[in-house]
């Protein structure tokens, strides 16, 4: 197995074109369980650890989103997110103190959980709650292009990013309203999820955010519910107060 190792992110997008099978790894939280089972023998690794920008995160304003954004590096843990952004992103924040052990929550970040795309990952449903305006940063030597969250997913451990590219970061509307996350597992913690629900209201744009982990191939919406209950907040006049 080849250890491919840049120091920078355009080494590691030309590293990345000129070996698209190359398996990417920054926390190596789901990536060294696959090798220590032997489930995944890839002919190179492409370690990210030494591209400090993908530890970096930012908020701002971006075009074709409204308000503010985090734009969050693909590599940030999820110890981070707890600690710095439970305010601007609370669902994804609850989430992440559901992953694992201290441990795994100091290596484990959501560009590890999409390059997976496992329906069980516990990012997922807070990504796709937290709106329909949600990004990921694919990056290749071609350029950088924009993947909507519902786009993302296309099936079991499946996405949609191309074999040349890399997932740089996501970007995430800051929350409006408020958001919840709950998962059920065969006990409380360092579990992989049977069932996991994110779920956001928000109220500037009159819409409700879910998204469902464990249920299907892939992650994704309860679009009927989503319409049910922004309808219904509407209809008594409760936007005003969901805040």
């Amino acid at each position: 197995m080849e250890f491919l190792r840049p120091a920078t992110w355009d080494e590691a997008l030309a590293a990345k074109a000129e070996n698209p099978s190359a398996l990417p790894i920054s926390g190596g939280t789901d990536v060294m369980v696959e090798l220590n089972f032997d489930r995944h023998r890839p002919a190179a690794l492409l370690d990210l650890n030494r591209i400090s920008e993908l530890t970096e995160w930012e908020s701002g304003v971006y075009e074709g989103q409204e308000g503010e954004v985090i734009r969050l590096g693909a590599a940030v843990p999820y110890a981070r997110i707890t600690r710095e952004l439970a305010r601007q992103l609370p669902g994804l924040a609850l989430a992440g103190n559901t992953v694992g052990s201290p441990q795994i929550r100091n290596r484990g970040s959501v560009g590890g959980n999409l390059g997976g795309a496992s329906p069980a990952g516990d990012a997922h449903p807070a990504l796709l709650a937290a709106g329909r305006d949600v990004f990921v940063e694919a990056a290749s030597v071609r350029g950088t292009r924009l993947i909507a969250i519902d786009d993302f997913y296309v099936g079991v451990k499946r996405n949609s990013l191309e074999p040349d590219e890399l997932i740089r970061a996501v970007r995430i509307p800051v929350a409006d309203g408020p958001q919840q996350f709950s998962k059920i597992g065969t006990r409380n913690a360092m579990v992989i999820a049977v069932c996991a629900f994110g779920f956001a209201l928000h109220p500037r744009s009159g819409t409700v955010g879910t998204g469902i982990g464990s249920a299907a191939p892939t992650p994704r919406r309860a679009v009927a519910a989503e319409e049910f209950l922004a309808d219904e907040l509407a209809e008594r006049n409760l936007w005003a107060t969901a805040g």
